[in-house]
């Protein structure tokens, strides 16, 4: 069994404030002083965009307009976070729909209902995000892939093809067993990737995906614990 207890504090608004106010260092100071205002000169810096008005695209901005604009813009790395937690997220559902015909435990059950609505409704919520910023959107419905490319996003602790096998063949205890290890991996990559974004210069910082990727960090902080209780024979389940 993994050993979490070493893992990197949760991010939320909350400590991540009290995280600048006392001007705490950690493996993620870059993002921390960018939050906290600094005003690090950087050479070259992060590419800002700004969402473009309806039927128009996104255009680079330079430090000195997303200055005089007043609001904060976003980076490629925001963007790319966002188009990869659809895809992951995705993968997360197509896990959980087996749940209801192939697990024993109903706390398994439970489990992988609350992450089907929980992350359906996290989906559609990245999906509006990149529309408003004139992005393109994945085709969660098709195997996680770019429309325009038709590629395969393979995110951090997503299963192979094999393992997906692996999973839809099993059933009752062995199931259970499959599920809860193989989404522990994955919700591990889910932290990965919020991790690789606030250590992204510039990145994180617009107000809703900041919200957006705290939440993430989180809530599957808080699962990944539930679910190493389920292993364990903890009966305090879900």
């Amino acid at each position: 069994m993994q050993d979490f207890s070493n893992d990197r504090p949760t991010v939320t608004p909350r400590t991540w404030r009290a995280r600048c106010s006392r001007l705490l260092v950690s493996s993620v100071v870059p993002s921390l002083l960018i939050a906290c205002g600094s005003a690090r000169e950087a050479a070259p810096g992060p590419r800002l965009v700004q969402p473009g008005a309806p039927g128009q695209s996104t255009r680079e901005l330079s430090a000195e307009e997303a200055r005089s604009a007043g609001s904060t813009p976003i980076t490629r790395a925001d963007v790319s976070f966002m188009q990869g937690m659809i895809g992951h997220h995705a993968q997360a559902l197509t896990m959980s729909r087996l749940a209801p015909e192939r697990a024993e435990s109903p706390q398994v059950r439970l489990l992988a209902q609350r992450i089907e609505r929980s992350q359906g409704d996290e989906i559609a919520l990245m999906e509006r995000w990149l529309r408003e910023h004139g992005e393109e959107v994945p085709d969660s419905s098709r195997g996680y892939r770019m429309p325009s490319t038709g590629t395969l996003m393979m995110m951090p602790g997503m299963l192979s093809d094999r393992e997906l096998a692996e999973l839809r063949t099993a059933s009752g205890a062995e199931f259970d067993r499959l599920f809860l290890v193989y989404m522990i991996r994955h919700h591990e990559g889910a932290l990965t990737m919020v991790r690789e974004l606030f250590e992204s210069e510039g990145a994180g910082q617009e107000g809703q995906i900041f919200e957006f990727a705290a939440d993430v960090d989180s809530d599957q902080r808080i699962e990944i614990a539930r679910m190493v209780r389920m292993l364990t024979g903890d009966q305090r389940g879900p």
